[in-house]
């Protein structure tokens, strides 16, 4: 089953003949109805290596070392964001999980700063404790916010779209990247919250917000994806194991490219589960493709037809994401479910 996520490639929609770049496009049009594809890259293998040595540092620090690089009020968008916090808005179980976040980061005086200073926290970076961590982190999330930028192309065109759509919408924009550590299970609370919700897991099923979420390797599988019929409107599908090939990358949809495209890419819903028998940890590190704040979610006119009438009413993406913050309970003084 897991074919219905299809291998494309990048590469050669960028550099090849109208007929393979058509091919390329079709093949993302048909895997994203599960929401996920895997992709060609031109990522560097040393330049990955690298980041996940130095996360890997942060991360077997003490927990009250991690915990002097959070960043209060930040609501998740930078540093460190510990244990049994973000839960995903199905869930009343907090995910067992912990992470650090970040971004590049933009001129203090530009608009969108001045205008939406949440979305763009001043960065919270361990370097005191790691170092050499900041240049890592920060050569990282570019590198990977430009193949999704390249990405979006190939989707801008498969709905009918010019395939710049995309690129002045994202530039700039608070695109998040999120490194993960999943500990051991056997470490996990033996009881879910007074009993009444769901087990604990690595990360419960779930929709991201954004337009795309870029996944290069993770140390370890986990990573599930709904498939079936009833996907769109949610994760009541068959799970799968999401088996990309060894040089690919993953990239899964979110709510904001559904509104745009009026449905016709559904969110890619998924979860991080660890497989029966498996002890140990699973490091990840995901980046969330968003774009600029003052951007209206709207349905674009070439997936709104009288045959498919708009589904979605407009929302500014500042809204969209502030909402799903509180849904996912980082929302630091809103929380939707205690501690």
């Amino acid at each position: 089953m897991s074919d219905q996520i299809l291998d494309v490639d990048l590469l050669a929609f960028e550099g090849g003949t109208g007929g393979q770049r058509r091919a390329v496009v079709d093949g993302v049009r048909r895997s994203l109805q599960t929401g996920f594809v895997y992709t060609s890259h031109d990522l560097s293998d040393d330049l990955l290596d690298t980041a996940y040595g130095k996360l890997r540092e942060f991360f077997e620090l003490a927990p009250e070392a991690k915990q002097q690089f959070s960043a209060p009020g930040a609501n998740g968008q930078t540093g460190y964001t510990g244990l049994l916090v973000e839960t995903a808005a199905s869930s009343g179980t907090p995910d067992w999980k912990e992470m650090l976040n970040w971004s590049t980061p933009i001129a203090a005086g530009h608009p969108l700063k001045r205008k939406f200073s949440n979305a763009y926290p001043d960065q919270v970076i361990p370097e005191d404790v790691v170092p050499g961590i900041t240049d890592v982190l920060y050569r990282f999330h570019d590198t990977i916010a430009d193949l999704q930028r390249r990405f979006l192309r190939v989707i801008a065109e498969g709905i009918g779209c010019h395939e710049t759509f995309f690129d002045d919408m994202v530039a700039d924009g608070p695109t998040l990247t999120r490194a993960i550590r999943y500990p051991p299970m056997e470490g996990a609370p033996d009881d879910a919250p007074d009993g009444s919700a769901d087990p604990y897991v690595w990360a419960a099923a779930h929709g991201d917000i954004n337009l795309i979420t870029a996944l290069p390797r993770a140390t370890a599988p986990g990573l599930q994806v709904a498939v079936g019929d009833d996907v769109a409107d949610g994760p009541d599908g068959e799970w799968i194991d999401a088996t990309p090939p060894d040089d690919a990358v993953i990239i899964n949809t979110g709510i904001m490219l559904e509104r745009l495209t009026n449905g016709i890419i559904p969110v890619g819903w998924h979860r991080v589960v660890s497989a029966p028998g498996f002890e140990g940890e699973r490091y990840s590190v995901v980046q969330f493709c968003h774009p600029r704040p003052w951007t209206i979610l709207a349905p674009v006119a070439s997936c709104t037809t009288p045959e498919r009438p708009q589904r979605f009413a407009a929302i500014s993406a500042e809204d969209a994401l502030d909402e799903v913050l509180y849904e996912i309970n980082l929302v630091e003084d809103a929380r939707r479910v205690d501690d």
